[in-house]
Protein backbone atom coordinates (compact mmCIF):
# COMPACT_ATOMS: atom_id res chain seq x y z
CA UNK A 1 0.00 0.00 0.00
CA UNK A 2 1.25 3.17 -1.02
CA UNK A 3 -0.87 6.09 -0.14
CA UNK A 4 -0.32 8.56 1.95
CA UNK A 5 -2.60 6.88 5.21
CA UNK A 6 -2.22 3.60 4.01
CA UNK A 7 -2.73 2.12 7.07
CA UNK A 8 -6.18 3.94 7.83
CA UNK A 9 -7.22 3.25 4.23
CA UNK A 10 -6.19 -0.93 4.83
CA UNK A 11 -8.06 -0.73 7.61
CA UNK A 12 -11.20 0.57 6.00
CA UNK A 13 -11.15 -1.36 3.36
CA UNK A 14 -10.60 -4.56 4.91
CA UNK A 15 -13.35 -6.90 5.24
CA UNK A 16 -15.53 -6.90 8.47
CA UNK A 17 -14.78 -9.47 11.10
CA UNK A 18 -18.29 -10.97 10.88
CA UNK A 19 -20.61 -10.23 7.56
CA UNK A 20 -23.62 -7.75 8.12
CA UNK A 21 -25.73 -10.44 6.87
CA UNK A 22 -26.10 -14.27 7.58
CA UNK A 23 -27.58 -15.33 3.84
CA UNK A 24 -26.38 -18.38 2.27
CA UNK A 25 -24.08 -18.20 -0.61
CA UNK A 26 -27.27 -19.04 -2.77
CA UNK A 27 -28.97 -15.59 -1.28
CA UNK A 28 -25.96 -14.04 -1.80
CA UNK A 29 -25.47 -14.46 -5.51
CA UNK A 30 -28.79 -14.15 -5.71
CA UNK A 31 -28.32 -10.51 -4.21
CA UNK A 32 -25.08 -9.70 -6.67
CA UNK A 33 -27.04 -10.30 -9.81
CA UNK A 34 -30.19 -8.31 -8.60
CA UNK A 35 -28.19 -5.54 -7.28
CA UNK A 36 -25.87 -4.93 -10.78
CA UNK A 37 -29.10 -5.61 -12.72
CA UNK A 38 -30.76 -2.70 -11.25
CA UNK A 39 -27.24 -0.71 -11.60
CA UNK A 40 -27.34 -1.93 -15.46
CA UNK A 41 -30.59 -0.64 -15.71
CA UNK A 42 -30.84 2.22 -14.35
CA UNK A 43 -27.28 3.52 -16.29
CA UNK A 44 -28.22 2.13 -19.62
CA UNK A 45 -32.57 2.36 -19.77
CA UNK A 46 -33.09 5.21 -17.28
CA UNK A 47 -30.26 7.09 -18.00
CA UNK A 48 -29.23 7.44 -14.19
CA UNK A 49 -26.36 8.91 -13.10
CA UNK A 50 -23.80 6.72 -12.00
CA UNK A 51 -23.55 8.18 -8.40
CA UNK A 52 -27.09 7.65 -8.09
CA UNK A 53 -27.18 4.40 -9.88
CA UNK A 54 -25.08 2.61 -7.44
CA UNK A 55 -26.36 4.25 -4.39
CA UNK A 56 -29.28 2.35 -5.23
CA UNK A 57 -28.05 -0.83 -6.32
CA UNK A 58 -25.93 -1.06 -2.90
CA UNK A 59 -29.12 -0.12 -0.90
CA UNK A 60 -31.01 -3.50 -3.08
CA UNK A 61 -27.88 -5.67 -2.72
CA UNK A 62 -28.33 -4.95 1.07
CA UNK A 63 -31.90 -5.37 1.15
CA UNK A 64 -31.77 -8.83 -0.93
CA UNK A 65 -29.16 -10.04 1.45
CA UNK A 66 -31.10 -9.81 4.30
CA UNK A 67 -29.06 -6.98 6.14
CA UNK A 68 -30.26 -4.55 7.91
CA UNK A 69 -30.59 -1.52 6.55
CA UNK A 70 -28.08 0.68 8.97
CA UNK A 71 -25.38 -1.58 8.19
CA UNK A 72 -25.82 -1.40 5.02
CA UNK A 73 -25.55 2.08 4.84
CA UNK A 74 -22.52 1.88 7.14
CA UNK A 75 -20.70 -0.22 4.62
CA UNK A 76 -21.39 2.02 1.65
CA UNK A 77 -20.14 5.33 3.90
CA UNK A 78 -17.20 3.64 4.68
CA UNK A 79 -16.23 2.27 1.26
CA UNK A 80 -17.16 5.72 -0.21
CA UNK A 81 -15.01 7.34 2.32
CA UNK A 82 -12.02 5.37 2.28
CA UNK A 83 -11.97 5.45 -2.04
CA UNK A 84 -12.14 9.04 -1.90
CA UNK A 85 -9.67 9.40 0.91
CA UNK A 86 -7.24 7.55 -1.53
CA UNK A 87 -7.99 8.64 -5.04
CA UNK A 88 -9.30 11.62 -4.24
CA UNK A 89 -6.42 13.79 -4.48
CA UNK A 90 -4.68 11.99 -6.83
CA UNK A 91 -7.27 12.74 -9.52
CA UNK A 92 -7.32 16.23 -8.12
CA UNK A 93 -3.76 16.65 -9.00
CA UNK A 94 -3.92 15.03 -12.25
CA UNK A 95 -6.45 16.77 -13.07
CA UNK A 96 -4.90 20.08 -12.71
CA UNK A 97 -1.69 19.01 -14.35
CA UNK A 98 -3.57 17.96 -17.52
CA UNK A 99 -4.86 21.56 -17.53
CA UNK A 100 -1.87 23.15 -16.88
CA UNK A 101 -0.87 20.69 -20.07
CA UNK A 102 -3.48 21.82 -22.10
CA UNK A 103 -3.62 25.73 -21.32
CA UNK A 104 -0.22 26.78 -21.33
CA UNK A 105 0.49 24.74 -24.99
CA UNK A 106 2.31 22.06 -23.71
CA UNK A 107 0.57 19.62 -24.87
CA UNK A 108 0.58 21.16 -28.45
CA UNK A 109 4.17 21.66 -28.65
CA UNK A 110 4.36 17.57 -27.56
CA UNK A 111 2.02 16.74 -30.61
CA UNK A 112 3.78 19.27 -33.41
CA UNK A 113 7.45 18.04 -32.36
CA UNK A 114 6.96 14.68 -32.71
CA UNK A 115 4.58 14.84 -36.26
CA UNK A 116 7.11 16.92 -37.32
CA UNK A 117 9.97 14.57 -37.22
CA UNK A 118 7.15 11.53 -38.27
CA UNK A 119 7.11 10.01 -42.05
CA UNK A 120 4.05 8.88 -43.60
CA UNK A 121 5.04 5.76 -42.62
CA UNK A 122 6.03 6.48 -38.90
CA UNK A 123 2.74 8.58 -38.53
CA UNK A 124 0.75 5.60 -36.92
CA UNK A 125 3.92 5.33 -34.51
CA UNK A 126 4.07 8.78 -33.82
CA UNK A 127 0.60 9.00 -33.36
CA UNK A 128 0.41 6.00 -30.26
CA UNK A 129 3.33 7.37 -29.21
CA UNK A 130 1.83 10.56 -28.35
CA UNK A 131 -1.32 9.07 -26.57
CA UNK A 132 0.83 7.32 -24.39
CA UNK A 133 2.66 10.76 -23.06
CA UNK A 134 -0.41 12.32 -23.13
CA UNK A 135 -2.32 9.89 -21.62
CA UNK A 136 -0.54 9.35 -18.63
CA UNK A 137 -1.97 12.64 -16.82
CA UNK A 138 -4.82 12.77 -18.26
CA UNK A 139 -8.69 10.70 -17.94
CA UNK A 140 -9.56 9.10 -21.18
CA UNK A 141 -12.32 11.38 -22.13
CA UNK A 142 -9.85 14.71 -21.45
CA UNK A 143 -7.01 13.00 -23.90
CA UNK A 144 -10.03 11.89 -26.50
CA UNK A 145 -11.41 15.58 -26.64
CA UNK A 146 -7.29 16.81 -26.96
CA UNK A 147 -6.01 14.68 -28.88
CA UNK A 148 -8.99 13.48 -31.80
CA UNK A 149 -9.26 17.11 -32.81
CA UNK A 150 -5.32 16.55 -33.76
CA UNK A 151 -5.95 13.87 -35.40
CA UNK A 152 -8.98 15.35 -37.39
CA UNK A 153 -6.41 17.90 -38.40
CA UNK A 154 -3.79 16.14 -39.37
CA UNK A 155 -5.34 13.47 -41.48
CA UNK A 156 -7.42 16.69 -43.53
CA UNK A 157 -3.90 18.16 -43.91
CA UNK A 158 -1.79 15.92 -44.28
CA UNK A 159 -3.95 13.59 -46.25
CA UNK A 160 -3.75 10.38 -44.48
CA UNK A 161 -6.03 7.72 -43.68
CA UNK A 162 -8.45 8.77 -40.59
CA UNK A 163 -8.29 5.02 -39.49
CA UNK A 164 -4.18 4.39 -39.71
CA UNK A 165 -3.59 7.62 -37.56
CA UNK A 166 -6.85 7.66 -35.26
CA UNK A 167 -6.77 4.54 -34.45
CA UNK A 168 -3.39 4.31 -32.93
CA UNK A 169 -3.89 7.36 -30.67
CA UNK A 170 -7.42 6.00 -29.16
CA UNK A 171 -5.05 2.57 -28.60
CA UNK A 172 -2.68 4.63 -26.70
CA UNK A 173 -5.53 6.76 -24.71
CA UNK A 174 -7.77 3.24 -23.57
CA UNK A 175 -4.53 1.45 -22.47
CA UNK A 176 -3.14 3.94 -20.37
CA UNK A 177 -6.52 4.33 -19.28
CA UNK A 178 -7.05 0.58 -18.12
CA UNK A 179 -3.28 -0.16 -16.81
CA UNK A 180 -1.47 2.59 -15.85
CA UNK A 181 -1.89 4.68 -12.28
CA UNK A 182 -2.40 7.22 -11.82
CA UNK A 183 -6.11 6.87 -13.41
CA UNK A 184 -8.69 6.26 -11.28
CA UNK A 185 -9.42 2.80 -12.49
CA UNK A 186 -5.99 1.29 -11.28
CA UNK A 187 -5.76 3.54 -8.39
CA UNK A 188 -8.97 2.03 -7.31
CA UNK A 189 -8.36 -1.69 -7.65
CA UNK A 190 -4.55 -1.12 -5.86
CA UNK A 191 -6.47 0.06 -2.95
CA UNK A 192 -9.17 -3.08 -3.28
CA UNK A 193 -6.57 -5.62 -3.22
CA UNK A 194 -3.87 -3.54 -1.27
CA UNK A 195 -1.19 -3.84 -4.06
CA UNK A 196 1.66 -2.06 -4.64
CA UNK A 197 1.79 0.93 -6.63
CA UNK A 198 5.46 1.15 -7.69
CA UNK A 199 5.43 -2.49 -8.70
CA UNK A 200 1.46 -2.12 -10.34
CA UNK A 201 2.80 0.81 -12.35
CA UNK A 202 6.33 -1.14 -13.55
CA UNK A 203 4.51 -3.92 -14.83
CA UNK A 204 1.59 -1.95 -16.53
CA UNK A 205 3.52 0.40 -18.42
CA UNK A 206 5.58 -3.03 -19.39
CA UNK A 207 2.36 -4.48 -20.27
CA UNK A 208 0.76 -1.10 -22.21
CA UNK A 209 3.84 -0.79 -24.13
CA UNK A 210 3.45 -4.00 -26.88
CA UNK A 211 -0.62 -4.07 -25.67
CA UNK A 212 -0.97 -0.13 -27.44
CA UNK A 213 1.43 -1.63 -30.41
CA UNK A 214 -0.83 -4.47 -31.31
CA UNK A 215 -4.01 -2.72 -30.53
CA UNK A 216 -2.62 0.71 -32.25
CA UNK A 217 -0.50 0.40 -35.25
CA UNK A 218 -1.08 -2.98 -35.95
CA UNK A 219 -4.87 -3.52 -35.66
CA UNK A 220 -5.01 0.11 -37.83
CA UNK A 221 -4.26 -1.38 -40.83
CA UNK A 222 -7.12 -4.07 -40.81
CA UNK A 223 -9.84 -1.50 -39.12
CA UNK A 224 -8.70 0.45 -42.40
CA UNK A 225 -9.85 -1.85 -44.68
CA UNK A 226 -12.93 -2.46 -42.78
CA UNK A 227 -14.01 1.29 -42.63
CA UNK A 228 -13.13 4.50 -44.78
CA UNK A 229 -14.58 7.35 -43.67
CA UNK A 230 -13.50 11.25 -44.18
CA UNK A 231 -13.18 13.68 -41.57
CA UNK A 232 -16.39 15.86 -40.78
CA UNK A 233 -15.68 19.35 -41.52
CA UNK A 234 -18.30 20.47 -38.74
CA UNK A 235 -15.54 19.06 -36.77
CA UNK A 236 -12.39 19.71 -37.39
CA UNK A 237 -10.71 22.40 -35.30
CA UNK A 238 -9.28 25.55 -36.61
CA UNK A 239 -5.70 27.28 -35.09
CA UNK A 240 -7.45 29.86 -32.72
CA UNK A 241 -5.98 33.31 -34.15
CA UNK A 242 -4.92 34.64 -31.09
CA UNK A 243 -1.75 32.42 -30.55
CA UNK A 244 0.14 32.35 -27.19
CA UNK A 245 3.67 34.48 -26.91
CA UNK A 246 5.60 31.51 -25.87
CA UNK A 247 5.16 27.92 -24.83
CA UNK A 248 6.92 25.49 -22.87
CA UNK A 249 9.38 23.10 -24.79
CA UNK A 250 9.58 19.87 -25.63
CA UNK A 251 11.73 18.37 -23.62
CA UNK A 252 10.84 20.27 -20.18
CA UNK A 253 6.93 19.57 -20.86
CA UNK A 254 7.64 15.80 -21.73
CA UNK A 255 9.74 16.07 -18.28
CA UNK A 256 7.22 17.34 -16.22
CA UNK A 257 4.48 14.67 -17.59
CA UNK A 258 6.79 12.25 -16.67
CA UNK A 259 8.11 13.50 -13.24
CA UNK A 260 5.49 11.55 -11.30
CA UNK A 261 5.92 8.16 -13.04
CA UNK A 262 9.63 8.52 -12.72
CA UNK A 263 9.86 9.45 -8.98
CA UNK A 264 6.99 6.46 -8.30
CA UNK A 265 9.17 3.81 -10.05
CA UNK A 266 12.33 4.99 -8.02
CA UNK A 267 10.58 4.70 -5.02
CA UNK A 268 9.25 0.86 -6.24
CA UNK A 269 13.19 -0.13 -6.73
CA UNK A 270 14.64 1.01 -3.88
CA UNK A 271 12.00 -0.86 -2.05
CA UNK A 272 13.05 -4.32 -3.95
CA UNK A 273 16.84 -3.45 -3.48
CA UNK A 274 17.29 -2.25 0.03
CA UNK A 275 13.87 -3.69 1.57
CA UNK A 276 14.60 -1.92 5.30
CA UNK A 277 11.79 0.32 5.99
CA UNK A 278 14.39 1.54 8.61
CA UNK A 279 16.70 2.52 5.69
CA UNK A 280 16.93 6.58 5.64
CA UNK A 281 17.03 6.32 1.69
CA UNK A 282 13.74 4.19 1.37
CA UNK A 283 12.31 6.57 3.90
CA UNK A 284 13.10 9.30 1.49
CA UNK A 285 12.08 7.22 -1.55
CA UNK A 286 8.94 6.18 0.38
CA UNK A 287 7.77 10.12 0.68
CA UNK A 288 8.54 11.54 -2.68
CA UNK A 289 7.28 8.15 -4.50
CA UNK A 290 4.21 8.39 -2.83
CA UNK A 291 1.47 9.10 -5.31
CA UNK A 292 0.45 12.48 -3.51
CA UNK A 293 3.69 13.85 -3.25
CA UNK A 294 4.96 12.69 -6.83
CA UNK A 295 2.07 14.02 -8.73
CA UNK A 296 2.19 17.19 -6.31
CA UNK A 297 5.46 17.87 -7.50
CA UNK A 298 4.49 17.24 -10.92
CA UNK A 299 1.94 20.28 -10.44
CA UNK A 300 4.34 22.57 -8.38
CA UNK A 301 6.93 21.74 -11.27
CA UNK A 302 4.23 22.46 -13.97
CA UNK A 303 3.16 25.89 -12.56
CA UNK A 304 6.87 27.15 -13.45
CA UNK A 305 7.80 24.76 -16.43
CA UNK A 306 4.15 24.97 -18.17
CA UNK A 307 2.72 28.07 -16.77
CA UNK A 308 5.61 30.11 -16.60
CA UNK A 309 6.98 29.27 -19.50
CA UNK A 310 3.87 30.34 -21.10
CA UNK A 311 4.00 33.63 -19.55
CA UNK A 312 0.79 32.92 -17.36
CA UNK A 313 0.88 35.38 -14.45
CA UNK A 314 -0.40 34.29 -11.11
CA UNK A 315 -4.10 35.07 -11.47
CA UNK A 316 -4.00 33.09 -14.99
CA UNK A 317 -2.24 30.18 -13.12
CA UNK A 318 -4.86 30.61 -10.29
CA UNK A 319 -7.85 30.31 -12.44
CA UNK A 320 -6.22 27.40 -14.72
CA UNK A 321 -6.07 25.46 -11.77
CA UNK A 322 -9.73 26.32 -10.42
CA UNK A 323 -11.02 25.37 -13.37
CA UNK A 324 -9.43 22.22 -13.10
CA UNK A 325 -11.34 20.95 -10.40
CA UNK A 326 -15.14 21.81 -11.60
CA UNK A 327 -15.51 18.87 -13.70
CA UNK A 328 -14.01 16.02 -11.70
CA UNK A 329 -16.87 16.41 -9.33
CA UNK A 330 -18.95 14.18 -11.24
CA UNK A 331 -15.90 11.54 -11.19
CA UNK A 332 -14.55 11.90 -7.54
CA UNK A 333 -18.75 10.76 -6.81
CA UNK A 334 -18.87 8.04 -9.09
CA UNK A 335 -15.74 6.47 -7.71
CA UNK A 336 -16.46 7.03 -4.41
CA UNK A 337 -20.21 5.73 -4.94
CA UNK A 338 -18.37 2.55 -6.88
CA UNK A 339 -15.91 2.05 -3.57
CA UNK A 340 -19.07 2.10 -1.58
CA UNK A 341 -20.43 -0.61 -3.59
CA UNK A 342 -17.56 -3.04 -3.22
CA UNK A 343 -17.00 -2.42 0.53
CA UNK A 344 -20.97 -3.57 0.44
CA UNK A 345 -20.25 -6.65 -1.35
CA UNK A 346 -17.33 -6.88 1.17
CA UNK A 347 -19.30 -6.70 4.09
CA UNK A 348 -21.82 -9.13 3.18
CA UNK A 349 -19.68 -12.18 2.69
CA UNK A 350 -19.71 -11.99 -1.06
CA UNK A 351 -15.79 -11.69 -1.08
CA UNK A 352 -15.81 -14.51 1.24
CA UNK A 353 -18.17 -16.45 -1.30
CA UNK A 354 -16.54 -15.68 -4.26
CA UNK A 355 -13.19 -17.27 -2.54
CA UNK A 356 -15.03 -20.18 -1.29
CA UNK A 357 -16.00 -20.87 -4.67
CA UNK A 358 -13.16 -20.18 -6.79
CA UNK A 359 -11.04 -22.36 -4.35
CA UNK A 360 -13.29 -25.44 -6.57
CA UNK A 361 -12.41 -24.06 -9.50
CA UNK A 362 -9.70 -24.65 -12.13
CA UNK A 363 -9.00 -21.02 -12.87
CA UNK A 364 -6.73 -18.91 -12.68
CA UNK A 365 -7.23 -16.05 -10.15
CA UNK A 366 -6.54 -14.03 -12.64
CA UNK A 367 -8.37 -15.24 -15.25
CA UNK A 368 -11.35 -14.41 -12.74
CA UNK A 369 -11.00 -11.49 -12.18
CA UNK A 370 -10.21 -10.29 -15.84
CA UNK A 371 -13.63 -12.29 -16.72
CA UNK A 372 -15.90 -10.40 -13.44
CA UNK A 373 -14.54 -7.35 -14.58
CA UNK A 374 -15.62 -8.20 -18.58
CA UNK A 375 -19.11 -8.94 -17.03
CA UNK A 376 -19.67 -5.84 -15.32
CA UNK A 377 -17.89 -4.20 -18.55
CA UNK A 378 -20.80 -5.16 -20.73
CA UNK A 379 -23.56 -4.65 -18.44
CA UNK A 380 -22.50 -1.24 -17.29
CA UNK A 381 -20.64 0.60 -19.91
CA UNK A 382 -18.10 1.88 -17.34
CA UNK A 383 -14.55 1.13 -17.24
CA UNK A 384 -13.67 2.54 -13.63
CA UNK A 385 -17.60 0.92 -12.05
CA UNK A 386 -16.27 -2.54 -13.98
CA UNK A 387 -12.70 -2.42 -12.04
CA UNK A 388 -13.83 -1.35 -8.66
CA UNK A 389 -16.45 -3.83 -8.69
CA UNK A 390 -14.58 -6.92 -9.78
CA UNK A 391 -11.43 -5.71 -7.60
CA UNK A 392 -14.20 -5.59 -4.65
CA UNK A 393 -15.29 -9.11 -5.29
CA UNK A 394 -11.70 -10.79 -6.08
CA UNK A 395 -9.75 -8.92 -3.22
CA UNK A 396 -9.81 -11.96 -0.87
CA UNK A 397 -8.04 -14.13 -3.46
CA UNK A 398 -5.16 -11.43 -3.35
CA UNK A 399 -4.61 -12.51 0.69
CA UNK A 400 -1.73 -15.08 -0.20
CA UNK A 401 -0.26 -13.68 -3.27
CA UNK A 402 2.77 -12.29 -3.96
CA UNK A 403 3.23 -8.99 -4.46
CA UNK A 404 4.13 -9.32 -8.21
CA UNK A 405 0.98 -11.46 -8.52
CA UNK A 406 -1.51 -8.67 -6.32
CA UNK A 407 -0.38 -6.23 -8.97
CA UNK A 408 -1.33 -8.56 -12.18
CA UNK A 409 -4.57 -9.17 -10.38
CA UNK A 410 -4.98 -5.44 -10.68
CA UNK A 411 -3.69 -5.57 -14.32
CA UNK A 412 -6.14 -8.45 -15.38
CA UNK A 413 -9.00 -6.49 -13.77
CA UNK A 414 -7.93 -3.31 -15.59
CA UNK A 415 -7.58 -5.51 -18.55
CA UNK A 416 -11.53 -6.61 -18.40
CA UNK A 417 -13.06 -3.28 -18.10
CA UNK A 418 -11.69 -2.19 -21.43
CA UNK A 419 -13.21 -5.35 -23.27
CA UNK A 420 -16.17 -4.19 -25.83
CA UNK A 421 -16.66 -0.58 -25.25
CA UNK A 422 -20.87 -0.57 -27.03
CA UNK A 423 -24.03 1.34 -26.92
CA UNK A 424 -24.18 2.32 -22.83
CA UNK A 425 -20.73 3.57 -23.30
CA UNK A 426 -19.76 7.83 -23.24
CA UNK A 427 -16.61 6.76 -25.02
CA UNK A 428 -18.52 5.14 -27.75
CA UNK A 429 -20.51 8.03 -28.87
CA UNK A 430 -17.72 10.55 -28.23
CA UNK A 431 -15.84 8.47 -31.03
CA UNK A 432 -18.12 8.02 -33.02
CA UNK A 433 -19.59 12.04 -33.65
CA UNK A 434 -15.95 12.92 -33.58
CA UNK A 435 -15.08 10.64 -36.78
CA UNK A 436 -18.60 10.77 -38.25
CA UNK A 437 -19.00 7.03 -38.27
CA UNK A 438 -22.27 5.04 -38.23
CA UNK A 439 -22.98 3.03 -35.06
CA UNK A 440 -21.78 0.19 -37.04
CA UNK A 441 -18.51 1.22 -38.55
CA UNK A 442 -17.71 2.06 -34.62
CA UNK A 443 -18.23 -0.96 -33.29
CA UNK A 444 -16.26 -2.57 -35.92
CA UNK A 445 -13.21 -0.15 -35.52
CA UNK A 446 -13.01 1.04 -31.92
CA UNK A 447 -15.36 -1.38 -30.21
CA UNK A 448 -13.02 -4.38 -31.71
CA UNK A 449 -10.02 -2.31 -31.14
CA UNK A 450 -11.20 -2.31 -26.94
CA UNK A 451 -11.54 -6.15 -27.57
CA UNK A 452 -7.90 -6.55 -28.81
CA UNK A 453 -6.43 -4.13 -25.81
CA UNK A 454 -8.60 -6.24 -23.14
CA UNK A 455 -7.32 -9.90 -24.92
CA UNK A 456 -3.55 -9.06 -25.60
CA UNK A 457 -3.26 -7.21 -22.47
CA UNK A 458 -4.58 -10.20 -20.69
CA UNK A 459 -2.51 -12.68 -22.77
CA UNK A 460 0.98 -10.53 -21.30
CA UNK A 461 -0.26 -10.35 -17.93
CA UNK A 462 -1.00 -14.59 -17.97
CA UNK A 463 2.49 -14.83 -19.64
CA UNK A 464 4.09 -12.35 -16.85
CA UNK A 465 2.60 -14.45 -14.16
CA UNK A 466 4.17 -17.74 -15.30
CA UNK A 467 7.67 -15.87 -15.21
CA UNK A 468 7.84 -13.59 -11.74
Amino acid sequence: MTHLNAEVLAAASTPAAEPITSAGHGQLALAVLLGIAVLVLLITRFKLHAFLSLTIGTLVLGAVAGAPLDKVISSFSAGLGSTVAGVGVLIALGAILGKLLADSGGADQIVDTILAKASNRAMPWAMVLIAGIIGLPLFFEVGIVLLIPVVLLVAKRGGYSLMRIGIPALAGLSVMHGLVPPHPGPLAAIDSVDANLGVTLALGVLIAVPTAIIAGPVFARYADRWVDVTPPEGLIPERPSEQLDRRPGFAVTVGTVLLPVVLMLIKALVDIVIDDPENTVQRVADVVGNPMMALLAAVLVGLFTLGGAAGFARDRLASTVESSLGPIAGMLLIVGAGGGFKQTLIDSGVGQMILDISQDWNISALLLGWLIAVGIRLATGSATVATISAAGLVAPLAADMSTSHVALLVLAIGAGSLFLSHVNDAGFWLVKEYFGMSVGQTLRTWSVMECVISVVSLVFILLLSLII
